[in-house]
């Protein structure tokens, strides 16, 4: 049986905290979509298909047409920043898209202007601006931001939101005991604990709000024990984090290939120049700890040392970003791979992704707003596994170590929608066609 799924009727707000290249690369290209500018390359709910039944049924809808997401011209967009440029300004400065397509769509982006944002620079140390919201308590900050979403929803009549963080990476920190609980943390709100970060205050201030939550950094935020509760509390899905863009999508695609065929793997060395704001952000040791983290987890994950020590125990893994201005959305990623086969021979695999990272996360933004609100119309709550598929750092239930293979991840995200949609569940079994 299909689950209910609530029509996608009206409009639905997308708000981002940060308005930089990746919110105003994907604001940009939606609207460009829109007026025939472009294709939606990289977007799964508007290229991709889904196979239904028996491989000989031939039943392969595209996705948009077999679970009822939101159309794209159903999107407004609004976001808050430390800069006051409006979404035009933001990505002439950011440089990612050519000015003849921006010129384009220059009058919806320039409607989009920031709304003052939260921000400590304990937590993001390289940056700062003149647009913050600097009177009151965190608690007064989180009403703020609840105000805001308000305002929002009314001055552009829209029915529902989805809120995506697209702002900087914050310093590491690990839960405290202000994160353990929603009557802790709303204490250490008022008492401005410094704990508390800026993108758990936006996570709350959503979540109270009844706005669904995704992470695209690898942050600390919602991924604690009090805003968990409170997406039960509240029957919101929430998803995150750190958007799998460049280098560490090399990895999921290659690392589960050499497993497969049980191929050993000695050392993997990968490093970064990237020179947009957030290599800026990136060259604060605080900021980068929290980067390499999700970035470190992906292979121990995949590769399973525990079950293989003969292939993987001893594997040398480095990952480093070096900022560098002169490439700025540009980024290049370097991976020198250090192989072993049949009866230890060596062999290396040399990777250069020439890429441009937030050309990669716009389309997966796009995703995760049209499932999120996908999720939140069908009655989903929690942490939504399924949406593993955009994330370095997938979030789990407690306990649960997360799956790094994007194929396994992509199985995952399409048998998800064949259940919501009461069709059968594809186990790539195929006995069937040789009873």
């Amino acid at each position: 049986m299909s689950i209910k799924i609530a029509p996608a009727k009206g409009k639905l707000g997308i708000l981002t905290p940060g308005l930089g290249a990746v919110a105003t690369t994907f604001m940009a290209g939606v609207e460009a979509v829109k007026k025939g500018l472009g294709e939606p390359v990289g977007s799964l709910t508007q290229l991709g298909t889904v196979r239904l039944g028996k491989r000989t049924d031939n039943r392969v809808p595209k996705i948009k047409d077999f679970v009822p997401l939101a159309g794209l011209n159903q999107l407004v967009f609004g976001g808050w920043d430390i800069f006051e440029d409006n979404a035009y300004e933001a990505a002439v400065n950011a440089r990612v898209l050519n000015a003849e397509l921006l010129r384009k769509v220059k009058p919806n982006l320039k409607k989009i202007m920031p709304m003052k944002a939260v921000f400590d620079k304990n937590y993001v140390k390289r940056i700062d601006g003149p647009n913050v919201k600097t009177k009151g308590t965190l608690a007064d900050k989180a009403e703020a931001l609840m105000d805001d979403m308000k305002k929002f929803r009314k001055e552009n009549g829209c029915d529902r939101l989805v809120m995506i963080w697209c702002g900087s990476t914050e310093v590491f920190h690990r839960p405290a005991k202000v994160h353990q609980t929603l009557a802790s943390f709303e204490q250490g709100l008022l008492k401005n604990d410094p704990d508390i970060a800026p993108s758990q205050i936006y996570a709350y201030a959503a979540l109270k709000s009844g706005v669904p939550f995704a992470n695209g950094a690898p942050n600390l935020t919602h991924d604690i024990p009090a805003l968990l509760t409170l997406t039960k509390d509240r029957s919101l899905p929430v998803c995150g984090k750190d958007f799998k863009t460049g280098q560490t999508y090399m990895k999921t695609l290659l690392a589960p290939g050499l497993k497969a065929r049980m191929l050993g793997c000695n050392g993997w060395f990968s490093t970064n120049i990237l020179g947009n704001r957030d290599g800026e952000v990136l060259e604060d040791p605080g900021s980068f700890k929290s980067k390499e983290e999700t970035k470190l987890s992906v292979l121990d994950q995949i590769l399973q040392p525990g079950l293989y020590p003969e292939l993987y125990k001893d594997l040398f893994h480095s990952v480093k970003i070096n900022y560098y201005p002169p490439r700025g959305d540009e980024k290049e990623g370097w991976d020198n791979i250090d192989i072993f086969g049949w009866l230890g021979y060596p062999m290396q695999i040399k990777i250069d992704f020439l890429c441009r990272d937030s050309i990669l996360a716009a389309p997966l933004v796009l995703d995760l707003v049209l499932f999120l609100d996908l999720a939140h119309r069908a009655g989903l709550k929690g942490v939504q596994e399924w949406l593993s598929f955009y994330f370095k750092a997938p979030m789990t239930a407690p306990g649960l170590y997360p799956e790094h293979d994007v194929f396994i991840q992509l199985m995952k995200l399409k048998n998800t929608l064949r259940w919501m949609r009461g069709e059968d569940l594809i186990t790539h079994l195929g006995l069937e066609y040789y009873d």
